[in-house]
């Protein structure tokens, strides 16, 4: 084969793998994720003890079978994409390799084919395959708030942990371990616990002063899950931006370009 109808070859290879936007490139798309659903179902019903019992060997050739087609796929992504590094390492590179590892580690370690589950994270493509760019418009927008608020959210995070460590300590001094607060690590535990609001009630205070602590940081628990909600909230009124995601980086492999673009957003690579 020549240099030049390999390339051509490659560059064919890649617009089915990569692309959603020709028939074949969609027929691709959608067999790979049918392939997907159906590889995760028999991960969840192998889980089931009777019918792990009665067709487990059924189910392994079964998912021995679905991991050789996606190692293949894999393998064929990184043939075909300009940058097997760009993809090997982009988030949907490290989720494909993620996807057909623990079948293979399953042959040291027993139980690690349970992972696979994993494979639910490729479904993300679903939106761009269906064209559901709506859909990738609100999540782009939601993850750029996500980050805006992350120095905050932090921020705000550390605040609580010297609460739940300083309100631990006192807990443990108040109530001892007559009422189950045997260390301050598990006082800490039963802080966390009710700051959260979740209350489950293995441990609780039985003096008055232990009980009075414990009101107040009922009483906090609910100002606490707000703020992070409003500071999210804020950052998501700010997040305006338009995107389109019909076509992939071959450079990047970022997605989110409009049909009519004529360079990355990312990196500068020409389409």
């Amino acid at each position: 084969m020549t240099p030049k109808a390999k390339n051509s070859f490659r560059h064919k290879l890649y617009t089915i793998i990569f692309e959603a936007e020709t028939t074949a490139g969609k027929v691709f798309d959608v067999v790979l994720l049918l392939l997907i659903l159906l590889s995760v179902l028999v991960v969840c019903l192998e889980s089931i003890k009777e019918l792990a019992i009665a067709y487990l060997p059924f189910f392994r050739s079964v998912e021995w079978s679905f991991t050789i087609i996606f190692t293949i796929e894999y393998l064929l992504r990184i043939y075909s994409t300009p940058k097997p590094k760009r993809y090997i390492f982009s988030f949907f590179g490290i989720v494909d390799f993620l996807s057909i590892i623990p079948t293979y580690l399953s042959l040291i370690l027993v139980g690690s084919q349970y992972l696979l589950v994993i494979r639910v994270l490729r479904l993300l493509r679903i939106a761009r395959i269906f064209k559901l760019t709506r859909f990738i418009d609100e999540g782009q927008v939601l993850s750029k708030a996500l980050k805006a608020s992350m120095n905050k959210i932090m921020v705000f995070i550390g605040v609580v942990l010297l609460v739940v460590v300083i309100v631990g300590s006192l807990m443990y001094v108040i109530e001892g371990e007559a009422s189950g607060f045997t260390s301050i690590p598990k006082s800490i535990y039963w802080t966390i616990v009710t700051l959260t609001t979740v209350g489950y009630g293995d441990i609780a205070p039985a003096t008055p002063l232990g009980q009075m602590l414990a009101s107040c940081i009922m009483i906090m628990g609910y100002g606490i899950i707000a703020v992070p909600t409003g500071i999210v909230s804020v950052e998501l009124a700010r997040s305006d931006r338009e995107t389109a995601a019909t076509r992939v980086c071959p450079n990047c492999h970022v997605e989110g370009h409009p049909a009519d673009a004529n360079f990355c957003f990312n990196c500068g690579h020409m389409f």
